[in-house]
């Protein structure tokens, strides 16, 4: 049974962007582009404010990351679609560049879904700073246009995000949360503890 007094104001925050889903794309459906991209805009700042609170209130857990990690693809997402349809001739021009990044995403996606059985909430450096290359460009986009060096760098740190992100699902045989980047995870004790975990249930 579902439990309110279960989440934290944080886990709410990043509620919020899940639950803002039906209603941005009613936005986009209505065409009311203006106020999707300020709503829109909300919903990126929640992704910010989870994770202040979290840190400042001490109440980080791995159900806050695993909800922030959902949060933040789903919102990714209903950005995509926004842009499909309020930048459609942007969206052809540089169709390839964006399946080039978006591709690997959904086959990241796919991988942590197989092994862990949910969404990685890993957090890295390269992760943030994808995001936030991310979210400042779609909104850059909607509300003045494109901004073409800025496209580039979100397409190569989103791809480089990806190829880290895949790489750390295998250095780590179980789901763990909150690693800054391969060079921790090598040096990362619960990766060496969760390998001795799967060797002794092997024998």
């Amino acid at each position: 049974m579902f439990k309110f007094n279960k989440y934290n104001i944080a886990d709410w925050f990043s509620f919020y962007r899940i639950f803002a889903v039906p209603f941005l794309l009613g936005l986009i459906w209505f065409g009311e582009r203006q106020l999707f991209t300020w709503f829109l805009l909300v919903s990126y700042s929640t992704d910010a404010i989870d994770g202040f609170l979290a840190r400042k209130l001490n109440i980080v857990s791995a159900r806050g990351s695993q909800l922030d990690s959902v949060g933040d693809q789903i919102t990714l997402v209903i950005g995509l679609i926004g842009l499909i349809v309020f930048e459609t001739e942007f969206m052809k021009a540089n169709y390839l560049l964006i399946l080039l990044a978006f591709i690997p995403y959904v086959l990241q996606m796919i991988i942590a879904y197989v092994k862990y059985g949910k969404a990685t909430a890993f957090h890295t450096y390269l992760a943030k700073t994808s995001a936030v290359l991310q979210g400042v460009f779609i909104l850059w986009l909607l509300f003045f246009g494109p901004v073409y060096w800025l496209f580039y760098t979100m397409i190569i740190i989103g791809v480089l995000e990806t190829i880290e992100e895949i790489s750390l699902i295998y250095m780590y045989p179980h789901w763990v949360k909150d690693v800054k980047g391969i060079f921790w995870a090598l040096k990362d004790d619960r990766r060496t503890a969760s390998r001795e975990g799967v060797h002794k249930n092997s024998k």
